[in-house]
Formats: structure tokens, C-alpha cells, sequence
């Protein structure tokens, strides 16, 4: 028995300023992952910076951040089997122009920083980023 997981997406302030985030929804929900927690919010710099706090240090953080508070976005929490894989393989290369045809990111992205949708890289990532955004009450389960 394959057992179902839990990944973190964002839609970013970009796809969201775009309204585009319905369309992602949609591709979400047709690949199959179900949405167990969905909410809007605008990140404030102490978020940001919590959330992206590995790539403190790097050359595009502050973009990173700056992009980040920019506007609202939609934080899901997905769920089904291989679900980390499954939205990854659905988001695209983080390059939009690298990303496969039909993929959110090449639909929908600009550039690396402006890619319309953030995933969790692994399961484990993935139940650290939930639990920042989502307190377990907050989770359907």
C-alpha cells in the first residue's frame, strides 16, 4: 500500500496579481492531489525571511524576500501519493524557460524569482514548511 503525503505549495504574488490562481488550482486539483488547507495571506518581512531563512546569504535573498512581500499569496497544503513529486513534476524548472510545456511555471512564471508557485523539495521539507504556516488545528485530516 502506497501511503499519501502531504506537500506545501504556494502561488505566488505574482500568479496571484495575474489572476491566475484559480487556473493553478485547477491543475492541482486534476493532477489528483487533494487540497486538505488553503488560505491567503500577505507575508511580512519577518515571515519571509523565517520561511526562506536557508537561503539567507545568497545573492538573490533580498530579492527573494522583497518579491515575497509584494502582495498576497495562496499557501495550500496538498496531499496524495507522492504528492512532493507530483507538484513538483506539475510546478516546472524553477527557470520558467526551462520548464516542460504545460507546466504551472511555464504557463504562468516570468523569470526564476517571479515563478508563480513555490513546492516543497522533499517530505521532510515539507512537513517543516506546513507546519510553519499551518498550526495542526488549522489541518484537515
Amino acid at each position: 500500500m502506497v501511503k499519501k503525503e502531504k506537500t506545501l505549495a504556494i502561488i505566488k504574488p505574482d500568479a496571484v496579481g495575474k489572476k491566475v490562481a484559480g487556473e493553478i488550482i485547477s491543475m492541482i486539483e486534476n493532477s489528483g492531489l487533494e487540497i486538505k488547507s488553503i488560505k491567503m495571506a500577505t507575508l511580512d518581512t519577518s515571515s519571509a525571511a523565517g520561511f526562506y531563512a536557508v537561503h539567507n546569504g545568497k545573492s538573490f535573498y533580498d530579492g527573494l524576500i522583497e518579491f515575497m512581500v509584494s502582495g498576497p499569496c495562496i499557501i495550500l497544503v496538498l496531499e496524495g501519493e507522492n504528492a512532493v513529486e507530483i507538484w513538483r513534476g506539475l510546478m516546472g524548472a524553477t527557470d520558467p524557460q526551462q520548464a516542460p510545456q504545460g507546466t504551472v511555471r511555464r504557463k504562468y512564471g516570468t523569470d526564476v524569482r517571479r515563478n508563480s508557485c513555490h513546492g516543497s523539495d522533499s517530505a521532510e521539507n515539507a512537513q517543516n514548511e506546513i507546519s510553519f504556516f499551518f498550526p495542526g488545528i488549522e489541518l484537515l485530516k
